[in-house]
Parts: structure tokens; sequence; C-alpha cells
């Protein structure tokens, strides 16, 4: 058999035993958080697991990102659990479907370019909070089904699997990247366990994960447009907490590999994916950061790994659940913590003293939010927020006018900065209306027009002379400018010959 084999890209050499293996890694690591995430859902094991491979497999085939996992996620489950309590799993199904349909709509129509949008302090505060959350949901597996910590022989046994399961993740690559060190260690944990009879907590101690083939399922609920009410604000959430999610995990992972992936067409496959989830007894999901990572750390780059993941979770779900549910949960409790440590943007905290103090404060934010509410949507779009009135409030101050007086007496004030809401105030103030001379030229050439606050503001400093019976002239005003220009157009003498031309750069993606 070839070493490498062509899958979908022929233009691109895939590893098979690197791809197979690490894909059963990921297949391992997705039953205890698909069943985890359900139980946060208040929905069965099942339904997460099923969510799983579906997403899984349709993202693997049509994504826009080889090598990236999608799955149940924590986002999607706190989205749905008011819905599941109120209203039943029935819901939950339709809500899923009708997210996709979102999803699949914002990818048709190239909405995957807004991810430009977030500014690179966002994403380290996504980045690490996540971190923080996949690191803190791990320290549940140390206590008991009660709730109530481990103490004595149960917690140092735990504590010394978790630590050799980190060992052999960080010291196995440095010896040999033979065999994917995180499905080593989940082995060697595994057969420690079996051969001494080790009592531990285990995948079965959870939830059982037995099952057949996903049930194909039309949502069972009322087809009127009270239900619609119902489900279209989930819907909505949904589809943009998963689309965020996935798109930036898109980004992560683009530069870890340093390639590139296709926004658009993960938007569509994301969308797809809820909507086969949702007929098929599955509560949804997006992509999964920290799958993900063990799948690219483990040197993953094609589809192959991703669909190997998804059709061995399903073989684990119909024939293997009685082998799985003997795993023991401090091996992938092990592996979790290192990916929580490899997720975590540690050069961020390098910039603490060389960024400045906006982007560090919006940086903690979205960390704090992320870590704290688990609402990583929310803590992006605040983010974001944050950033964009930053930006306005440090380019309102950025607008100057240099003044002189020409040969025929006539004063110019050349501006330069961009005229917007923001920086109304300080351009008004540049003007000096009852002691300038008869005729005043206001030149936009080193300027920017960008909206109806600044034209009403060209409005108002036209009116201000023209009640004093002085003529002003605007120079350099873009097209779309002057066509907004009407209330002034007896007043106002602007120079057409020497207007530039904007363009718009058209994403073509």
């Amino acid at each position: 058999m070839k070493k490498y084999f062509n899958l979908f890209n022929l233009s691109q050499k895939v590893n098979y035993k690197t791809e197979v293996l690490s894909g059963l890694t990921v297949a391992l690591a997705l039953v205890p958080e698909a069943v985890a995430f359900a139980l946060i859902a208040g929905l069965s094991p099942l339904t997460g697991l099923y969510a799983a491979f579906v997403m899984g497999l349709v993202t693997s085939i049509l994504g826009g990102r080889p090598g990236m996992i999608s799955g149940a996620t924590g986002a999607i489950a706190v989205v749905i659990v008011a819905l599941a309590k109120s209203h039943g799993v029935e819901y939950v199904f339709a809500t899923v479907v009708l997210a996709g349909i979102i999803q699949m709509l914002a990818g048709i129509l190239k909405l995957g370019k807004l991810i430009r949008l977030v500014p690179h302090p966002v994403i380290f505060g996504f980045v690490n909070g996540l971190a923080i959350i996949i690191f803190l949901s791990q320290l549940d597996q140390f206590k008991d089904l009660s709730g109530n910590w481990l103490t004595g022989n149960s917690l140092y046994i735990l504590v010394g699997l978790v630590l050799l399961t980190m060992l052999i993740i960080w010291g196995l690559p440095k010896i040999t990247k033979a065999v994917p060190a995180s499905l080593t260690a989940i082995l060697v944990v595994f057969g420690i366990v079996a051969f001494f009879g080790i009592d531990t907590k285990t995948v079965g101690d959870i939830a059982s994960i037995k099952g057949g083939f996903p049930p194909f399922h039309i949502p069972n609920i009322p087809w009127t447009f009270a239900t619609l009410k119902v489900i279209l604000p989930y819907a909505g959430i949904v589809a943009g907490v998963g689309l965020i999610e996935s798109l930036l995990t898109l980004n992560i992972v683009d530069e870890i590999t340093e390639t590139r992936g296709r926004g658009n067409k993960e938007a569509v496959a994301q969308g797809a994916a809820n909507i086969l989830s949702g007929v098929f007894s599955g509560m949804g999901g997006c992509a999964m950061i920290g799958q993900s990572l063990i799948n690219i750390s483990s040197g993953a780059r094609a589809r192959l790994s991703g669909i190997v993941a998804s059709i061995m979770l399903l073989v684990f779900i119909m024939f293997g659940a009685s082998l799985i549910e003997k795993l023991p949960m401090a091996a992938l409790t092990g592996l979790m913590i290192m990916v929580a440590i490899g997720t975590f943007e540690w050069a961020s905290l390098r910039t603490f003293t060389k960024m400045p103090k906006s982007d560090i404060f919006v940086m903690v934010m979205v960390t704090f939010v992320t870590a704290v509410l688990h609402n990583l949507a929310l803590a992006v779009v605040i983010g974001v927020i944050i950033a964009a009135l930053v930006f306005a409030w440090d380019n309102a101050k950025r607008i100057r006018a240099r003044k002189r007086i020409d040969e025929n007496g006539a004063k110019h004030y050349e501006i330069y900065g961009p005229l917007f809401f923001g920086s109304v105030s300080a351009f008004n103030d540049k003007f000096d209306v009852l002691n300038d001379p008869d005729e005043v030229i206001i030149d936009f050439e080193e300027s920017r027009v960008v909206d109806m606050s600044a034209i009403e503001a060209l409005n108002r400093i036209t009116e201000r002379y023209h009640k004093v019976g002085k003529k002003i002239h605007l120079k350099h005003l873009s097209p779309d400018c002057k066509k907004l220009l009407k209330n002034a157009d007896e007043i106002i003498d602007v120079n057409v010959m020497e207007d530039p031309t904007y363009k718009v750069l058209v994403n073509k993606i």
C-alpha cells in the first residue's frame, strides 16, 4: 500500500497512517465530550454522540478547512438548554435544522468574510478563555458521582494516571513521531488499568454510549407560525454562535498549519451538517477547537482524519460501547489538560507591556467573559464592540486641519483624517466662521467623508458660512458624498475635475 494517497484534492499528499491514527485519537476524545455536552443541554447522551458523528462527517467531507473537527459543543449546549427544558427535545431538533438553514444562507451570501472584523486581541482572548474552560471542565473528573472531591487512594490513582498521560504526550514526540502521542498515552494508561485491575473512573461511569445508527426523524412539532416564533430566536443564536466559533477555529488552524481555509465554504458545510444533525436525532454543533488541535498536533492535515474520527465514533456507539466504556477517564482528562495547555496563547502574556492598553483590556475582557459565562459568541461580540469603539475614539482624535490664506485672500482648510460621527465635533471646532474672509475653501484630498453624520456636518458648516454672507467651496469630495449634499446645492461649489474615485475591494472567495 502506498504511503500517500490523494483524497478530494489531487494535488495534496495525505499520510494514510497519520490520518487514520489521528482520527482514532480524536474519536476517543469525542466520546466524553459529546456525552458531557448533551447532559449540559439536558438531553440524552446519544443525542450528543449522534450530533458529533453527523457534524464531524459532513464538515470533514464538505468543509472549507481540512483537518478541522466539528461536533457537539458546549457553546451550543448552553444556548439550547433553556429550550430543551421548556419545550422538549423535538423543538431542539427543529431549532438545529433552522439554524443550519441560516448558516447555509450566510455561506451562500459570502458573509464568512465578516470574521475579518474580529481583531487579534479578541482572538487571543477567545483562545485563552477557551483554554481555561477546557481546563476547568476537567476538574469535574476529580469528583465522585455525588459531586464531592475525591480523597485518599482514589485521588492519588487518578492524579498519577493523569500525570502519566501528560508525560507521555509531552515526552513521546521528543523520542519518535511514528505514532500519535495522544493515542499512545490513552492505550498505555488503558493497558495499565486493565492489567493491574486498577479501580478508577471510566467512561461508562458517566453514561452508557451504546446505541444504533442515528435514526432519521422529522421533528414532531406543530408547523405553525407560533412554533416559528419560539424556535427562531434560538436558531439565530445557535447559527451565530456556531459560525463565530467555527470561523475563529478555522483561523487558528490556518495559523498553525500556515495554510488558508475557506470561510464561506465552511459556513455552508456547517449549515448542511446542522440540518442533517437535526433530522438524525442530534443536538447540533460546530467546530471544536480542542479536538481540532488534537488532530492537528497529531500531524493530520487532510479530510481523512475527520472522516475516520466520525466513522470510528459511530463504530464505538454501535459495536464497541462495552470496550470504550472501560476507558479510564484519567487518560482522557490528561489529554484534554494538555490540549488546554497547548491552546492557551502564552505569548499573549508577554505582550502586556508592549500592546496598547486598549488591546490588553479587550483581550482580558474577552477571556473573562468566555471563561466565566461560557458564552463564546457573547465574548467575541463584546470584544469586537469594544475594539470598534476604541478604534472610533482614536480616529475621532486624528482629524486635523492645515490652514492658509492664498494670494487671492481666500482661506484654505486642508482636512486630513476621517470625517465620521466620532470626529464631527472636532471638525466643527476647526472653523472660525465670523473672522474668516469672504471666501473659504475646504479641501478633502487627504480626508474621507464616511457617514451621514459627516454629511450633516458639511451641510451645517456651509449653512453657517452662508448665514454670514460668505462663500464656501468644498474640494476633492468623493462622488457618493456629492450625491448626498442636496440641501446645500446652491451654496456649494464643488471642483469636479479634482474629485478622486474611491473603489471598494471585493472579496472573491
